[in-house]
């Protein structure tokens, strides 16, 4: 992960996922907790509290059941940030069921996932953490037969709508966020599977 301080919580967080660890066993710790590697100090969980917000995951709790220790460092606060209570519980929930269920699909994927920080923005807590307006999450298929991406970016807001109508090619949320996602891969392969969106690649539950 990359974390703002600015803005007290990831600019994003990035792992892998496989199909053997979806269907790990471990539970929730609900611990959270400042992060101890923060140099300049994270968020607290006193930020949170009475304001309304959530204290939605970016890496979500339900991709770390493969670990004990994957799950309980899932909690610190550097994994946190303040998300509607609406949102959190629902569009973006089911986004994080249908990406588990990918690395299922198409056996490991590769994800990386955050909040749009490219401005000030209203702030909860002592520590001032900021409420984003925007979320985005960027999967990478590196597999074969078809090597895909998808991105998408939802606000932060309850919605009944289907999560396809926020997804894009992951060109378009490098715009949004100012972040180059995949720059490890060879530059032409980069551009042609940042550059489709094509939702018929992919299983939507």
């Amino acid at each position: 992960m990359s974390y703002s301080e600015n803005h007290e919580q990831a600019k994003w967080v990035a792992y892998s996922l496989d199909l053997n660890q979806t269907y790990g066993t471990v539970k929730r710790t609900n611990r959270f907790r400042t992060d101890p590697k923060v140099s300049t100090g994270s968020s607290e969980l006193s930020d949170y509290k009475k304001s309304g917000y959530d204290r939605g995951h970016l890496a979500p709790a339900g991709d770390m059941k493969w670990s004990s220790t994957a799950m309980d460092e899932s909690f610190f606060m550097s994994n946190i940030s303040p998300q509607v209570p609406g949102f959190n519980r629902g569009i973006w929930k089911k986004l994080e069921s249908t990406v588990r269920k990918w690395a299922r699909d198409y056996k490991k994927i590769y994800i990386v996932t955050g909040p749009v920080l490219t401005k000030s923005y209203a702030t909860i807590g002592k520590n001032e953490v900021s409420v984003p307006e925007l979320y985005y999450k960027v999967v990478l298929d590196y597999q074969k037969p078809v090597l895909k991406a998808i991105g998408f970016v939802l606000p932060n807001k309850k919605s009944k709508n289907r999560i396809q109508k926020y997804s894009m090619s992951v060109d378009e949320v490098e715009k949004i966020t100012g972040i180059d996602f995949f720059h490890s891969l060879d530059d032409a392969l980069e551009d042609s599977i940042e550059s489709v969106h094509d939702i018929g690649q992919w299983k939507f539950q």
